[in-house]
């Protein structure tokens, strides 16, 4: 990993890595704070996934979450929230291709051969992180809107791996939703059976960890009723007796305003599971 940026940050380092990724097929670009305790001993780490349009940057410029990182000793890990680059598959529209990669591993062409973030997330990312960082195998995620959705997704499908997880406006059912239905018919073709291996609300209804979920969703949110649809989680888990938090913030909307006002709450749920 070649790291491109390095800036001190409330005691601990604030850096961007790039590297060459085997499962996407491309060069990644990776934030990673490192907590000063990371100076003295390894540190548990949190993984973040960003929404659509986002890189490594919008978490680690916008969120403020060093300063919690720094108070609690915990690693933050944000990569790019896609495969990029030249050869890699894109479309003109901002919610599908290059920075709408959905956290999925793409069956369908042109984008199987790159569009592989569900693999990345769970499987290279942390591996690379754990050999070269000062860090535990203790993991959290967490993330917002399509990344808020990445991260469900990955909690609830490997059971034991992550000791929590949140999510910022997640996008919970894609299955039902406009974003869902246009990025799974592109990666995952038209069998919505297939589909539902990547929707919070279906795999709450067959998941046996009850890892539990805190999430937080902004009501003056633009996409609140069109693409979130907070109230089929809560229902979910309901009929499931899958334990929710569901914050709901009258006046905050899908910005990292939103982020930003609510993520120390966040990094406390998180150091709390990590330090048991």
């Amino acid at each position: 990993m070649e790291r491109i940026e390095h800036h001190a940050s409330f005691d601990g380092w604030q850096d961007v890595y790039q590297h060459e990724s085997t499962t996407l097929g491309c060069t990644m670009k990776v934030g990673v704070y490192l907590a000063p305790q990371a100076q003295h001993g390894k540190v548990p780490v949190l993984y973040w996934l960003s929404g659509l349009t986002c890189t490594e940057q919008n978490f680690i410029t916008k969120s403020a979450v060093q300063r919690y990182a720094a108070e609690h000793g915990i690693a933050v890990v944000a990569p790019d929230s896609s495969a990029r680059g030249e050869g890699v598959a894109d479309d003109p529209a901002y919610d599908l291709g290059q920075g709408a990669g959905f956290y999925v591993n793409a069956t369908q062409e042109p984008w199987a051969a790159n569009h592989r973030m569900y693999d990345y997330v769970v499987q290279e990312l942390p591996a690379l992180i754990e050999a070269h960082f000062p860090v535990t195998a203790e993991r959290s995620i967490s993330g917002h809107s399509m990344g808020g959705h990445g991260a469900l997704v990955i909690a609830l499908r490997n059971p034991g791996r992550y000791r929590s997880v949140s999510a910022f406006s997640p996008i919970v059912a894609p299955t039902q939703v406009p974003w869902g239905h246009k990025a799974f018919e592109a990666y995952l073709g038209s069998d919505r059976e297939v589909w539902k291996q990547y929707d919070t609300v279906e795999l709450i209804r067959t998941v046996q960890e009850r890892l539990p979920l805190l999430v937080d969703q902004g009501l003056g949110d633009e996409f609140l009723e069109s693409q979130l649809q907070p109230g089929l989680l809560r229902k979910a888990c309901d009929e499931t007796g899958h334990p929710l938090t569901l914050n709901l913030r009258p006046g905050y909307d899908h910005s990292y305003y939103f982020i930003a006002s609510f993520i120390g709450e966040h990094m406390a749920h998180h150091a709390s599971a990590l330090k048991r």
